[in-house]
């Protein structure tokens, strides 16, 4: 029997401290060492903020490293944690996945003690750090692939109350857009596990997944608000500025609103992110590159909507998701 997953510092200390998540070997590699960030400041609101849980979603590190420089002396009280990579082999291949396993970190919560390398991280998570907080911000961006508004995203949950609080807390972080998202995807991810223990589970969808210094001050600013609004930091929350606006927007977007490409091609956006559309407006065009007499077709708005992310021009096959539709959320 390998060892079991440990930190190497007690996260009760007061004050600032570091250390390490030991996530054990196995067959398939050697142990993993994962940097951890404590700020401990007595009584408050406890708080877990991971990045890296997709390797090649690099805003959420990035924006988690940020933090660690200032929060010391912000934090007023509380406890937040920070894991700037939850999977540093992901993250340093640039993958989704885990290169080793194949497996996608977000799919095998609360993992395994046994399992691959993968589940063995999860498993370090869900029983080291999970139960020691109130809150969790999962940072993310949204693929490399799409254009993407700063968002937060929550999926439906049962309990009435939690779903509640957990909207209440997205629409804290004031980015352009928070986003009730219809998923179907859910059994081992990381939000899922977090909801059954009755937590509030934050996702962080930084963009298109493309960094740039515009785009980081916005998830910084984000997180920042969020930190203000649970009392952990002090100061007034405020909306950053996207397109050259200051205002966000609640959006609901069902399994039925996402477009898919109806045939292999090239697929041209012929809308941005955050247009209005109507039913019939364009929204985009597929190429055939199989035979220059093949008509072009055209993807059309089936509904009044709102463009939530695009798919950016690149080679499609048949049947992939191109574009999300939304509307203005109504509870």
């Amino acid at each position: 029997m390998s060892e079991a997953p440990h930190l190497t510092f007690d996260l009760d200390t007061a004050g600032v401290s570091t250390g390490h998540l030991i996530v054990p070997k196995g067959a398939d590699c050697e142990a993993l060492s994962l940097p951890v960030f404590s700020c401990n400041k007595g009584e408050g609101q406890s708080l877990l903020i991971t990045g890296g849980n997709h390797g090649n979603e690099l805003e959420g590190p990035i924006v988690a490293r940020r933090l660690i420089e200032w929060l010391p002396e912000a934090q007023t009280c509380g406890r937040v944690i920070i894991v700037p990579e939850l999977n540093p082999l992901a993250v340093q291949a640039w993958t989704r996945n885990t290169p080793v396993d194949g497996k996608n970190l977000n799919r095998v919560f609360p993992g395994r003690a046994d399992g691959s390398v993968t589940e063995r991280i999860a498993n370090a998570v869900s029983r080291l750090l999970l139960p020691r907080v109130e809150t969790v911000f999962d940072l993310h961006s949204f693929s490399p692939t799409w254009d993407f508004p700063p968002a937060v995203i929550t999926h439906p949950i049962a309990d009435a109350d939690l779903m509640a609080k957990t909207l209440k807390m997205a629409e804290a972080f004031k980015l352009p857009v928070t986003l009730l998202w219809e998923y179907d995807d859910t059994p081992g991810m990381f939000d899922t596990l977090a909801h059954s223990q009755g937590k509030v589970f934050i996702c962080a969808e930084f963009g298109g997944g493309t960094v740039g210094a515009e785009a980081l001050a916005i998830y910084e600013a984000g997180v920042r608000n969020a930190l203000i609004a649970l009392g952990l930091v002090g100061g007034e929350a405020e909306y950053p500025t996207f397109q050259q606006q200051k205002s966000g927007q609640t959006l609901e977007t069902l399994s039925s609103d996402i477009l898919r490409s109806p045939a292999r091609g090239i697929f041209e956006p012929r809308c941005s992110m955050l247009d209005e559309v109507k039913q019939g407006d364009l929204i985009g065009v597929l190429h055939s590159m199989e035979s220059l007499s093949a008509n072009s077709i055209a993807i059309c708005a089936p509904a009044t909507s709102i463009v939530c992310a695009v798919r950016s021009g690149l080679h499609v096959e048949a049947d992939e998701e191109i574009v999300y539709l939304a509307r203005p959320l109504n509870l």
